[in-house]
């Protein structure tokens, strides 16, 4: 079995494969040092802790992950929270940073005798379509190299090898651009709110999560194109309080802004998640915007869901759960898909590509406000918000 990535899918799924005695290689294009020391998503679904746990797999996460069950919604009507813990299903996040997950999948993965290439560049996957198919190769010295297996596991993202080597017509494209960029920004500041804040302004939306005591993310929607060094940090911090309406509520903790990234708001789904002996995973499946955090909680799933399958089939001849990999992840990454869609609604008014639209500001007001009175509507956004 060749896995391609070594991000939490290819990670969890290595980990399954091995511990059932599967032979397995992850091929990882970046080194081990990266990896394990890039900021990336941060909230884990009470989901994806139950599998990391009944895998064997939550060690890391049971030590220093951090309960988290409220956010706080800022508008030109006032600030109000829900505390999403004691609505809908009861359950809340776990703060966890994803670099911090990887640090722990991998030692596992190592520990327990796991091989693993790094600065290992995956360039195709050919004879997907036979009974083994081969993954072509270059270390970081250029030199060109050959993988065989029974099967291929794609968690190498939307740009990587297993996307590029599907063949026309092999799956259907479904893509959405929803016209929205945000200007992410890491910054070595504790957090200035006890909850994921979500501040929407006439000048754009605002977001501000907690990653940790020391570290804090935030989000500036901003215009297509925008470089991520256009502004300075003090009016990157000057927007920030303005839209977040530090004026009224309290002014931001500042530090320093040690990472800035501009992400165009997009959405797509392959169908099916298979060809042949190759397998879509996590963001090579179907990426999803950042608005409802869920693409990491999507990709652990699916690495389970896979995990298990490749398991009966390998190890216990049942080629039955393997044949519905795709039925099954799809299910979960259209109802992830539809909410995130929602949740862009919810922040944004209309995109630049669609013109400004009273209407459009009217349905969003609405939205909000039967978000903020309607017990329902409340139930509803909770176990969709944790859930997966």
């Amino acid at each position: 079995m060749v896995i391609l990535g070594a991000g939490p899918a290819g990670l969890v799924l290595g980990n399954l494969l091995l511990r059932d005695g599967v032979d397995c290689v992850v091929l990882e294009r970046a080194g081990r040092d990266h990896i394990q020391n890039r900021p990336r998503a941060g909230f884990l679904a009470p989901n994806t802790a139950r599998i990391l746990e009944r895998n064997g797999l939550d060690g890391g996460l049971r030590r220093r992950g951090q309960e988290h069950g409220v956010c706080e919604f800022r508008t030109e009507d006032g600030r109000f929270r829900l505390d999403y813990r004691q609505l809908g299903r009861g359950e809340p996040h776990t703060v966890y940073p994803q670099h911090e997950l990887v640090t722990d999948l991998l030692a596992q993965f190592l520990d327990a005798g796991g091989r693993i290439r790094f600065d290992t560049e995956a360039v195709a996957v050919s004879d997907a379509d036979g009974p083994t198919p081969s993954v072509t190769v270059r270390d970081v010295d250029g030199r060109p190299a050959r993988w065989r297996a029974r099967y291929v596991a794609a968690c190498d993202g939307r740009h990587g090898a297993g996307r590029r080597s599907l063949p026309p017509g092999a799956v259907r494209h479904h893509h959405r651009d929803h016209g929205v960029s945000w200007l992410g920004l890491l910054a070595e500041a504790p957090p200035s709110i006890d909850a994921v804040g979500y501040a929407i302004h006439p000048g754009g939306f605002a977001g501000h999560m907690a990653r940790s005591a020391e570290i804090t993310r935030y989000y500036l929607q901003c215009r297509r194109g925008t470089r991520p060094d256009t502004w300075s940090e003090d009016r990157l911090w000057d927007e920030l309080d303005l839209r977040m309406r530090a004026a009224e509520y309290g002014p931001l903790l500042r530090g320093p802004l040690v990472q800035r990234a501009v992400v165009d708001l997009e959405s797509d789904v392959l169908e099916p998640l298979r060809h042949g002996s190759l397998f879509l995973v996590g963001d090579a499946a179907a990426l999803i915007s950042p608005s409802a955090a869920k693409g990491a909680n999507l990709a652990v799933l699916e690495a389970e869901i896979l995990g298990q399958a490749l398991i009966d089939a390998l190890v216990h001849g049942d080629t039955e759960p393997l044949a519905r990999y795709s039925e099954r992840c799809l299910t979960h990454i259209w109802r992830a898909q539809e909410f995130s869609h929602w949740m862009i609604r919810l922040l944004h008014g209309a995109s630049d590509a669609e013109g400004a639209s009273l209407f459009r500001d009217r349905l969003r007001h609405s939205r909000i406000a039967s978000l903020r009175t309607s017990r329902t509507q409340q139930d509803w956004f909770a176990e969709n918000y944790v859930g997966i």
